[in-house]
């Protein structure tokens, strides 16, 4: 959504406002075209996302994914000053705060069904029931 947003914001922009707004390298690879990466200009890939297996540490994970992503919406906030680009982010922002309380409840719901005794480890291979 935030890769569409940007598109529908850059692509009507001549040449002057793309290398005035720092733009033009940008658009010397992708022109506006949607290219997911981080604000550091480094490209998204899978392996920022982890799974080990165990549902504490996964789950765990997933908690601090959706805060990670609620900075950046904050952060977000902070510098833009578009009614309508802000109210898509806040609804991305929201979203996040749902997720990581489901997330959290999920936690939850796994320690009360699992053995007590040790709740981080999980790995079937072991249990010796």
């Amino acid at each position: 959504m935030v890769g569409t947003l940007v598109h529908q914001l850059t692509r009507n922009l001549s040449d002057s406002q793309i290398k005035t707004a720092g733009f033009d390298t940008y658009f010397v690879d992708h022109t506006t075209g949607v290219y997911p990466q981080f604000a550091s200009g480094y490209p998204w890939s899978a392996s920022t996302m982890q799974v080990t297996g165990d549902i504490i540490a996964d789950l765990t994970e997933d908690l601090a994914a959706e805060q990670k992503a609620r900075l950046t919406y904050d952060n977000i906030l902070r510098l833009s000053d578009d009614p309508d680009v802000n109210d898509v982010i806040r609804f991305l922002r929201e979203r996040e705060i749902v997720h990581f309380q489901r997330f959290g409840e999920a936690i939850e719901l796994a320690k009360q069904r699992m053995d007590q005794k040790n709740i981080y480890f999980t790995n079937p291979a072991f249990d010796k029931r």
